[in-house]
């Protein structure tokens, strides 16, 4: 495909989005129409997508509308060395060349006349109410958050301690054309710098010496308290990223659970691979195994940290939507701590950026449980170079 090829495909995947089509599913339905586009032709229309949905609201500005065309517009002109002649000619598969509106508008973007930037909703490109729990929740650098969650996140790897030590594992990426560099968040972090797209085919993933996982998740987990802990329980454990890291850390023993146990079905795989031993529970095992020394509830939020990585999820999120999520992190919460034993932690982690999915959660719970007290706190955001996490360890009182 031409450049100005992928550009269409890109305009016609953001065009099904903007009608209410989730962008996996936009993106999946154009590759399986399109079996002349090779993995390189999938891999440039993706990052034209999520690139113009980071900055949905800014682009749409500048191009005049919010349509997939006058969003890559918007995105062309200020992210993109080709320039217009080269990408809108209307040549083979390119879009039609711009027309006398849409050159005006630029024209007047370029002299300033029009702003780029408008309201915070717009330059932060945010929705309106997720701009306001952001400045509540992050005062004094709200808008450098925003700004780190237009451009795409770092590809990070957690190194396998119990396979290999970091630089051994950085040796072996760079034989495999795959450049690393060690990243001060988590001592086992190992930040691609170069043919990260390899990294689910390198021998260095399969062999189990390197997992995909966020420098700020390998951090949520070297802040819990392992060295007093014989029996752990992930107790929203998904695909086990956090049990794998917790293996990696400590010889308790491992429990994953969660509400879904289909969500499960990768972690004996993964834990194979890894070397370690990762005991899945479904909801109705949880009372023959508890209680545990700690319970980590990564509980279902908005997502807000790590929506560089799912940049329509931020565009699809509705308050209605947020407000489940609370009500639903504080049940979680409740029918975790039964499971702890006296003296035992409870820590609840969240992706979220947003306070009330994070402080106040626990200050809420604190309240109806004071037989806990809080024990640390940390949290980590887009600003930090990482993803936006939130942990807090709460010990349950003798």
């Amino acid at each position: 495909m031409t450049p100005g090829a992928r550009i269409s495909a890109a305009i016609e995947c953001l065009d099904l989005i903007f009608d209410g089509m989730p962008a996996e599913k936009a993106l999946t339905g154009w590759a399986r129409r399109s079996r002349f586009a090779g993995s390189k032709d999938r891999n440039a229309v993706r990052d034209h997508v999520f690139d113009a949905l980071r900055r949905r609201d800014t682009c749409a500005t500048i191009g005049g509308e919010l349509t997939g065309r006058s969003v890559m517009i918007g995105l062309v002109l200020f992210h993109d060395d080709l320039g217009f002649d080269a990408l809108f000619n209307g040549v083979g598969h390119a879009p039609d060349e711009l027309n006398e509106e849409e050159k005006s508008r630029l024209s007047k973007v370029l002299s300033s006349e029009v702003n780029a930037a408008g309201g915070a909703s717009t330059s932060w490109d945010l929705q309106d109410w997720c701009c306001d729990k952001l400045s509540s929740s992050h005062p004094q650098n709200a808008r450098h958050i925003a700004e780190a969650l237009k451009s795409r996140a770092p590809v990070d790897v957690r190194v396998n301690l119990r396979r290999s030590m970091v630089s051994q594992a950085q040796e072996q990426l760079h034989a495999e054309a795959i450049e690393a560099e060690t990243c001060s968040l988590a001592p086992a972090a190992l930040r691609l710098k170069q043919n990260a797209r390899k990294i689910a085919r390198s021998q260095t993933y399969l062999d189990g010496i390197i997992e995909l996982q966020d420098a700020g998740s390998q951090a949520l987990v070297g802040a819990l308290p392992l060295d007093d802990c014989k029996t752990v329980l992930d107790y929203c454990a998904g695909g086990g990223g956090k049990s794998l890291a917790i293996c990696d850390l400590s010889d308790a023993q491992v429990f994953a659970h969660d509400i879904s146990v289909a969500r499960m079905a990768d972690i004996p795989k993964r834990a194979e691979r890894a070397g370690v031993s990762i005991t899945c529970l479904a909801s109705e095992d949880l009372p023959k195994h508890a209680p545990f020394d700690l319970v980590l509830c990564d509980a279902p939020c908005s997502g807000s940290g790590s929506w560089r990585r799912s940049p329509d999820a931020k565009w699809r999120i509705t308050p209605e939507k947020f407000n489940e999520l609370l009500g639903l992190q504080f049940e979680i919460l409740c029918k975790a701590q039964k499971l702890v034993v006296p003296m035992g932690y409870l820590a609840y982690a969240t992706c979220s950026l947003f306070a009330e999915e994070n402080g106040y959660q626990v200050r809420r719970f604190l309240e109806k449980h004071p037989n806990f007290e809080r024990k640390s706190q940390h949290n980590w955001t887009p600003a930090d170079e990482c993803d936006g996490f939130f942990v807090c360890v709460m010990q349950l009182k003798a």
